[in-house]
């Protein structure tokens, strides 16, 4: 949900508005002036009143059906008016990725989410569908404020008029999961009131069941369930949706983020109001700020943009390697600036955390790649289960090792963190990596950071502010170590020792793999294959040839006999498998050639 930003905000909620009138209900109107109502959301197929989950399935497996064909057709040349090329194929990449955003977010709440967290699986899914996923906006018509009141008086027992002062009918902001409104308790405090939409853990209770059975037929899929655990990313998405609209979930986040940055000045995080929270209801302080992407406002304030920048890199990695619980969508819409020049964080629904152990595991991955160690990288990876453990590691060894050595043809501090992601994922994709959800969310999360920062200061670069950091994580590491020549002898000599006292056990593995057969012996001669390959078209040849003689022939029968336009019928089939045979000769010539 976006920032409760001053300047984004229309005038009207920035004015004094009358309290709630128990007598008259007029808590239920919505306020006259100049400010113009959000748009209902009637007109969303997922927003009807009485949907049923068999027309959810009809919808749902209905997208898929769409999708699966679509996919199959752009995998075949023939389909291509004019001939097959890479930037047809591109192009269809692009326009199916955006029917996929746009029907994602005519699906629902569910799908716009499930939507926001494929766009962090590169590893995954193509580069155009991840592109597109990353644009869906998380913005939907608002649901009227009656429902909003019926959701407070069932959650805390009490009408809205004897919990609040006054109650804003028109939400500052609204959410696929939900909208906020701006009101003040009985005490004077001004505070901002997060309402679920109804119905929601209802709609993602039939979605996930339905994308469930989705999931377990990619999984058994013989192509496209190959090295996928498509099962464990529809748990991973459940347990991170359904901690989303556990709104006491995101109250804890919230408090837990702010007692983080107690002692930090210029960090700010608004307060629950514990009293009046609910798992479908979260009230938090008012803080109002300046959205961080809105620059002219910034420079009105007289506010250091360049400063603002490095402050969040700053406040972000501190929470990843101090803390070890950070903000895994701090996208614009969720980082505002006070007017004192303090970066306020807002929307904790999804959080990311690092356990002491997983981030030793990852320092170790962060030397591996700073010493170029490709099998100290692979080793790591598989520690942190990025990388599925296979029996011929050489091929995805010597891609990392390319990634190693165009990372580092450059200093540290020019490096590009959107540089660095898309060329990890570029190799990544179609490869046995398997990115855990914190990854992820790390890596975009870095991403969107470096983009605010240039947005703000065009020569702003990420690595250069993170610098420090690193060279503190280097220091530590050596440090546990200690210092001098002895100290690294021992460190060496405990390497070899531990190597030569493992090395019995790692040859009774070897023998044990033997004895099983799990070893197997991979000869490829690039000659035999091309005349393997050049068989088998020569086959094909025969076939077609076969073919064509055949239905010339059944053409001819059935015009003698009368039979004008079966015998049509058939030669347009000859004449296509002519063109075929004639492609299937062009190509064997090639290959002769070359």
């Amino acid at each position: 949900m976006s920032a409760l930003s001053e300047d984004s905000l229309p005038q009207s909620t920035r004015s004094e508005r009358s309290p709630l009138d128990r007598s008259s209900g007029d808590h239920h109107r919505r306020p006259r002036g100049d400010r113009p109502l959000l748009p209902t959301a009637s007109s969303y197929r997922w927003n009807r009143p009485n949907y049923s989950r068999n027309r959810r399935r009809i919808e749902i497996w209905s997208f898929v059906g769409r999708f699966l064909f679509d996919l199959w057709l752009n995998e075949r040349k023939w389909s291509y008016w004019g001939g097959y090329s890479d930037a047809k194929l591109a192009a269809r990449r692009r326009r199916l990725a955006i029917w996929i955003r746009e029907t994602f977010l005519q699906l629902g709440p569910t799908f716009i989410k499930l939507g926001q967290l494929f766009s962090t699986r590169s590893d995954i899914f193509p580069a155009e569908y991840v592109e597109e996923l990353s644009k869906l906006q998380d913005r939907v018509p608002a649901f009227g404020s009656e429902l909003a009141y019926e959701i407070i008086q069932e959650d805390f027992g009490k009408p809205a008029q004897e919990l609040y002062r006054y109650f804003d009918p028109v939400p500052l902001a609204a959410a696929s999961l939900g909208q906020v409104h701006k009101a003040q308790l009985k005490g004077g405090e001004e505070i901002v009131v997060k309402v679920q939409r109804p119905g929601l853990k209802r709609l993602f209770d039939i979605d996930l069941g339905i994308a469930r059975g989705v999931a377990l037929y990619l999984q058994n899929h013989s192509k496209w369930g190959k090295g996928r655990d498509w099962m464990g990313i529809y748990d991973e998405c459940c347990r991170i949706l359904y901690l989303e609209i556990d709104y006491l979930n995101e109250g804890r986040n919230a408090d837990t983020f702010r007692r983080n940055f107690r002692g930090v000045d210029w960090v700010q995080v608004p307060r629950v109001y514990w009293r009046y929270t609910s798992a479908r209801v979260l009230t938090l302080e008012y803080r109002p700020g300046i959205k961080i992407s809105h620059y002219e406002a910034l420079e009105a304030a007289g506010l250091d943009r360049k400063h603002l920048a490095s402050l969040g890199a700053i406040a972000y990695l501190n929470q990843l390697l101090d803390h070890g619980f950070f903000h895994a969508d701090p996208h614009p819409g969720n980082l505002a600036v006070s007017p004192d020049g303090a970066l306020i964080f807002y929307d904790f629904g999804m959080m990311g955390q690092i356990t002491s152990n997983l981030r030793q595991k990852l320092m170790e991955l962060f030397f591996g790649v700073a010493q170029r160690d490709s099998e100290r990288v692979v080793q790591a990876l598989i520690a942190v289960e990025a990388l599925a453990p296979m029996q011929d590691i050489g091929p995805v060894r010597r891609s990392i090792q390319y990634i190693l050595d165009n990372l580092m043809d450059k200093p540290f501090e020019e490096q590009s963190v959107e540089a660095i992601t898309d060329d990890l994922y570029e190799i990544a994709y179609d490869q046995p990596f398997r990115f855990p959800a914190t990854f992820t969310f790390v890596m975009r999360a870095f991403s969107t950071l470096e983009g605010v920062g240039k947005g703000l200061d065009p020569d702003f670069n990420f690595m250069e502010v993170a610098k420090p950091f690193a060279f503190d994580l280097m220091n530590q590491g050596r440090e546990d170590y200690g210092n001098g020549i002895l100290s690294e002898l021992s460190r060496q000599a405990s390497e070899v020792s531990s190597t030569a006292l493992g090395l019995p056990r790692r040859i009774e593995d070897s023998l044990e793999k033997l004895e099983r057969g799990d070893v197997r012996v991979r000869v490829r001669a690039t000659e035999t294959d091309r005349l393997l390959r050049r068989m088998s078209n020569m086959q094909m040849t025969t076939n077609y040839t076969l073919l064509v003689s055949a239905l010339t022939l059944s053409a001819t029968i059935l015009v003698v006999s009368g039979e004008v336009w079966l015998a049509a019928g058939v030669a347009v089939l000859a004449i296509v498998l002519v063109i075929a045979l004639l492609r299937l000769m062009t190509r064997i010539n090639r290959a002769d050639r070359f």
